[in-house]
């Protein structure tokens, strides 16, 4: 399996963007960023480019203007989602999904529905 390169918080934002539609052109991710972020554009820009050298994101010139590049990922939400999920237990939980389960079950409120979800996927894993 490939390594997946860490992603920061702020890079995450530029990929939820381009999952939700991609190919995007870097005017296009600017403007989706703008309606939730004060960020400049030079500095979505700059993730974008740093997305890119890390081999997350990928581009393809456009035919009609040279000047204009449409990104797309190269790595699934899903398996950045695993990933993460995977060094977010092992760094805060020293790799006990038990533990880490078991503190959220207890500091948060689960309605019955959510309950009732949790006890199905328990149960499917168990077989």
């Amino acid at each position: 399996m490939m390594d997946i390169p860490k992603i920061s918080d702020s890079e995450w934002e530029v990929m939820k963007v381009i999952w939700d539609s991609n190919p995007c052109t870097s005017n296009e991710i600017v403007e989706r960023i703008s309606e939730f972020s004060d960020w400049k554009p030079k500095t979505i820009k700059t993730l974008i480019n740093r997305l890119v050298k890390k081999e997350v994101l990928g581009y393809e010139v456009d035919s009609n203007d040279k000047k204009t590049y449409h990104y797309y990922p190269l790595i699934s939400k899903e398996k950045c989602v695993k990933m993460e999920s995977k060094s977010f237990i092992k760094r805060v939980f020293n790799g006990s999904l038990n533990m880490m389960m078991a503190n959220f079950i207890n500091n948060e409120s689960l309605s019955q529905e959510e309950i009732d979800e949790l006890r199905d996927i328990l149960n499917k894993k168990k077989g």
